[in-house]
């Protein structure tokens, strides 16, 4: 009797507890409380169906509907147009809208979704003829990282015989289109430009002095685009690397984790003109993405509920047990062959990988004018103006400063982010890339150092 008891008492306690410290936590004045926001099926857009799945956006005050997108021009577009509130976007899609290739927008954030989580995977017989040009050791296992030097002489002999390898990217301004034409370049292998300074001609496809040819294909459509021999190749983010293993039709190369470690993936994207028409409202989301990135990272049990949760048909819809690989450490290369570990794989909180840095944009910026995109040089402060305009740390840092008030969260878990407020929302330099290039992140010379490093062969 005693035990059932207190087993009430404990019960109660634990009721009074939460209602109590939901008090305590300051709702605040939201302009719009029924929201929709847009996705791609990637494993990346965990956060915002976390934060719907777990009830964040509801303790905001928020009515959020969440709704997969055929592509990532669709999704943008709607953002745009005010059709949808907000979206899982490319880490580069507000930069791009910004500047004005492609659409022509004002579009901003003040989230980053994730670090890393992309892969590329080449076709069977692509990879039969890489591999005995990629590196072993004693054992006979493959070296990790594997550079594009394995593709090369394939690479060569298909551009000789005017049968260029076709590639898969995602979108013209994703990370993936530019961590694909970093990972061939770095080995000498030219992807291709959409502008020539020397001749003045354009080309939207982006396939002015190519060695290999990269198009656009939405990132579920990527194995089946493989299969069917459209393409030999693609980069994209999970879980259509580990799909094309256990379809056994492809074997994922390498990860972005491997070209650059810890790299900016995605972005919880708006339209200019709603982050003006609902500033309270952009900070509660915030503060509920930021809720659910650090739930995702908080252990591999959250993790693999999150495989769970978004293996359902109104999220990505793919296979519990292909989501669940890269979701809880795992990633498979060769099929039953090369199976590593990946701790940091996918990355949503930790590292301080959702807060929005300066420096990233400095980055896309530059990748934008190597390859053409952007066709006019530019002085160094026009990156830092363009930065600051698109990327939105202070909203972020509101959104900090409202959980700690409301008691879900010491102050030491957002230290990093405190750094890097002070830093100037700059990340210190890095030497984590393929090949041990470096990587020099400074406010004060970003073109000159940022454009220099990946200007390679």
């Amino acid at each position: 009797m005693k035990n059932i008891n207190k087993k009430i008492l404990a019960l109660i306690a634990y009721i009074l507890s939460a209602v109590l410290g939901n008090l305590n936590a300051d709702i605040l004045d939201v302009e719009k409380d029924t929201l929709k926001f847009g996705f791609i099926k990637l494993t990346d857009c965990a956060p915002i169906v976390i934060a719907k799945e777990k009830g964040y956006f509801d303790d905001e005050g928020l009515s959020v509907e969440v709704e997969a997108q055929g592509n990532w021009k669709e999704l943008l577009n709607r953002v745009i147009n005010g059709d949808l509130d907000g979206a899982h976007m490319l880490a580069g899609q507000p930069i791009g809208a910004t500047v004005g290739f492609g659409t022509k927008a004002d579009v901003l954030t003040a989230y980053s979704l994730d670090y890393n989580g992309n892969g590329i995977t080449v076709s069977n017989d692509i990879w039969k003829q890489m591999k005995p040009n990629v590196k072993k050791d004693a054992t006979g296992k493959v070296i990790h990282p594997i550079t594009a030097d394995s593709l090369k002489p394939i690479a060569d002999e298909a551009s000789n015989n005017n049968a260029k390898l076709k590639m898969g990217m995602v979108f013209p301004v994703s990370t993936h289109n530019y961590e694909i034409r970093y990972w061939l370049a770095a080995s000498g292998i030219s992807p291709g430009f959409y502008f020539d300074p020397s001749t003045k001609q354009r080309d939207i496809a982006g396939f002015l002095n190519s060695d290999v040819e990269l198009s656009v294909t939405p990132p579920p459509q990527m194995p089946q685009t493989l299969e069917a021999g459209t393409i030999c190749a693609y980069c994209v983010g999970e879980p259509w690397n580990q799909q094309a293993v256990f379809k056994k039709i492809g074997v994922p190369v390498t990860t972005n984790y491997d070209i650059w470690k810890n790299n900016p993936e995605k972005v919880f994207g708006v339209s200019a003109a709603w982050a003006k028409e609902n500033p309270n409202t952009w900070i509660a989301v915030t503060k509920a993405l930021i809720r659910a990135g650090h739930w995702l990272d908080a252990s591999w049990k959250n993790r693999d509920e999150a495989a769970k949760i978004l293996s359902q048909p109104n999220y990505v819809g793919a296979p519990y047990k292909v989501i669940k690989n890269s979701m809880t450490g795992t990633f498979e290369f060769e099929p039953g062959v090369d199976v590593r570990e990946m701790k940091d794989f996918n990355v949503f909180f930790r590292y301080n990988a959702s807060y929005p840095y300066y420096s990233d944009a400095v980055w896309f910026l530059t990748q934008m004018v190597r390859w053409g995109q952007i066709t006019e040089q530019k002085e160094d402060s026009w990156y830092h103006t363009m930065a600051k305009k698109i990327y939105r740390p202070d909203v972020y840092m509101k959104a900090v400063d409202e959980l700690i008030d409301d008691g879900l969260f010491e102050e030491s878990v957002f230290l990093p982010a405190v750094k890097a407020n002070r830093a100037g929302g700059y990340k210190p330099s890095t030497s984590d890339f393929i090949l041990s290039l470096i990587h020099i992140s400074e406010p004060t010379r970003p073109r000159l150092i940022s454009y220099a490093v990946f200007c390679l062969k």
